[in-house]
């Protein structure tokens, strides 16, 4: 029992020793000095269509993120595929995999802090001959030597060296577990833009296929005029040729349909043998409410943010435990237990045995390895510093592209809506007019052309509407600390953690 007091007080001591680690100590980076994500102020809303993908979106600064952002589409089609992709992904399933991975080695870091003790028991049998001083060999009979005892060891962490290298692997689980939140993010992003994209070219295949009904409605009416002798052969090989390069464009847009319902089914876990979901833009809701997060918050929000700011702080310790390796390292051991030639007196009063030890290793000469070990762990930082603040400008630059792509979007759509009543207009027009001899083919065939254009240009304005609407969530973060699991987790909480 004194020798367990003399440990205790021994490890008593060590904590006080420790009370300060060499190094220097983590600081969190502050938000950049920045008033906006843009030159100029943002519009009160943007404008609007009459059309699905078309409805004005107002921009909210300040305004919070709901975890589930895609809900905001109102599509419980979407809603539940993006809940199969959580659950089947294998990408995040990795990334969840590598977090508790991350989670469970820093469990075992943490024994660094407080002794090891270890139980040994061991039996030999030995005989002894030899000449032990006398004018003849003796020879000892042969027997048995039992010993049982318990060791403990503590490296006392004067300097730090180990707490440096327990805060090192405590940022280094933190990181795993915002690459986590970034494939949750880039996981559901993926899908709704994939959607998105499914519906557009569906969409596309409509249109097209309805402009080519036209067209081969009006090659017919053309093939019977040139029965009748009221057109010339001409027409109606431009016409035919017109037909063909219509038909040409369906397989290239079936061609990326089929591959995006490829994709759809490999984001959720599934195979291509099964049938992908089928959406429409009609069906889906483009959000009127944007939220835009304060350019202080940004870097609280975004998961590559948070991960490289944990990169920076584990090569932060790295540094203080280069640095604590230059300086002592004190020991401390002690075993207590008993030894006997007989097991049944392997723990009578007088088989007792107990050592304590200490010791102290100073670095005197390593050719320089520490030193440069040190210099090394600086030049590390350095660089994950230059890397956490590339990753901040690239962010701020994703969001101000994002808002200013909304705003040219929903531009885009109102024209792309004008285009393409005026060219419907002017093809019926067209076609009245040729009927009735006023005008030639050729106008007829040109009208037709801008029509097809615009028809498609319309549809593809409509769906980058809704891609970018989510490409703006994406960029703020996702709404991540707004999950249960993640409710408690703050900024502060998190470095204080770390530290």
């Amino acid at each position: 029992m004194a020798l367990a007091k003399k440990i205790t007080s021994a490890a008593a001591l060590s904590l006080i020793l420790a009370g300060c680690a060499v190094g220097p100590d983590f600081e969190r980076p502050a938000a950049p000095d920045v008033n906006g994500f843009t030159g100029t102020p943002l519009p009160a809303e943007t404008a609007s269509a009459a059309v699905p993908g078309g409805s004005a979106q107002k921009f909210i600064v300040g305004e919070n993120i709901t975890a589930q952002w895609w809900t905001l589409f109102q599509s419980p089609q979407l809603n539940g595929l993006i809940e199969l992709a959580i659950r089947n992904n294998p990408s995040l399933q990795a990334a969840q995999a590598s977090l508790r991975q991350a989670q469970e080695n820093l469990s075992a870091t943490k024994s660094v802090l407080i002794p090891s003790v270890d139980g040994h028991l061991d039996a030999r049998r030995q005989k002894s001959y030899g000449n032990f001083g006398g004018p003849t060999a003796v020879t000892i009979p042969a027997y048995t030597v039992t010993t049982a005892s318990v060791s403990v060891s503590y490296a006392l962490d004067i300097f730090g060296a180990s707490r440096r290298a327990l805060e090192g692997t405590r940022a280094q689980t933190e990181q795993a577990r915002f690459q986590m939140e970034a494939a949750y993010l880039t996981l559901t992003s993926n899908v709704v833009v994939t959607a998105v994209q499914q519906a557009s070219l569906r969409a596309q295949v409509a249109a097209t296929q309805t402009i080519l009904d036209a067209q081969e409605q009006q090659l017919g009416v053309l093939q019977k005029q040139l029965e009748l002798g009221g057109v010339a052969e001409a027409d109606v090989l431009t016409q035919l040729t017109a037909v063909a390069q219509t038909r040409a464009q369906l397989p290239q847009l079936q061609k990326q349909l089929f591959q995006t319902n490829n994709q759809l089914l490999a984001l959720t876990g599934r195979f291509p043998d099964r049938v992908a979901e089928e959406f429409d833009l009609g069906a889906l809701q483009l959000p009127v409410t944007l939220p835009v997060s304060l350019p202080s918050q940004l870097v609280e929000q975004r998961p590559d943010i948070r991960a490289a700011q944990e990169v920076m702080h584990a090569a932060s310790a790295d540094i203080g435990f280069a640095t604590a390796m230059m300086l002592p390292q004190i020991s401390l051991g002690a075993t207590y237990g008993s030894s006997a030639s007989a097991f049944d007196q392997l723990f009578a009063a007088s088989s007792g045995i107990w050592t304590l030890s200490g010791g102290l290793v100073q670095p005197i000469f390593h050719g320089g390895e520490l030193l440069h070990k040190r210099r090394a762990a600086v030049a590390a930082y350095d660089a994950a510093a230059a890397q956490y603040r590339g990753t901040v400008l690239g962010a701020f630059q994703n969001v101000s592209d994002v808002l200013r792509a909304l705003e040219v979007d929903a531009e885009a759509v109102k024209a792309q809506l004008e285009a393409e009543r005026a060219a419907a207009q002017n093809l019926e027009i067209a076609q009245n007019r040729y009927q009735s001899g006023a005008t030639n083919f050729l106008t007829l065939l040109d009208a037709q052309r801008t029509y097809q254009q615009a028809r498609i240009a319309l549809v593809q304005s409509q769906s980058a509407r809704y891609a970018d609407t989510a490409a703006l969530f994406v960029a703020l973060g996702g709404g991540w600390w707004n999950r249960p699991e993640n409710k408690d987790d703050t900024a502060e909480n998190t470095v204080a953690d770390n530290k």
